[in-house]
């Protein structure tokens, strides 16, 4: 008998199991269509946040992306160093900065959206348009669940 029967846990109908694979695959394939762009995956995620609202700060980037304090400050720090953003003390917040496209980063935004899209349509190649809206709207779906669960948790 296999491990998964034994057990009871099947991780081809687990969908944490199977949303951490997917988003590994994404992520790979992803990493090879904008290294040529001299960009990394952390960076596309974040200049996806700044190409929409220009500004922000790190603290507000690290809510927007649910990653760590550190993690956002390496990565910041890596696009100031490529060029990608610069950093101008916050109008409102004396301790805050706003973090700001460069031109060179706004150049990137059209091939870099591009190539997540090639991305995204080879994953859902065999789905119909109505499936990938559904299948985008579960996912979202799923994720403020475990969003509003970990806040919860938290007592938020």
């Amino acid at each position: 008998m296999s491990p998964s029967k034994t057990s009871g846990f099947d991780k081809t109908r687990s969908a944490g199991y199977l949303a951490n694979h997917m988003a590994r695959l994404f992520a790979i394939a992803l990493a090879e269509e904008i290294r040529p762009l001299g960009l990394a995956p952390a960076q596309f995620m974040t200049l996806l946040e700044l190409w929409r609202k220009d500004g922000l700060t790190q603290k507000e980037l690290v809510e927007r992306l649910n990653v760590e304090q550190a993690t956002m400050a390496n990565t910041i720090a890596r696009m100031e160093r490529d060029g990608l953003v610069r950093r101008r003390p916050h109008p409102d917040d004396g301790r805050a900065q706003s973090i700001l496209v460069t031109e060179k980063a706004r150049a990137l935004e059209e091939p870099a959206t591009a190539a997540a899209t090639r991305v995204n349509d080879s994953a859902l190649n065999d789905f119909s348009q109505a499936e990938r809206d559904q299948f985008n709207d579960l996912m979202a779906r799923a994720i403020d669940a475990l969003r509003s669960a970990d806040a919860r948790r938290k007592g938020a």
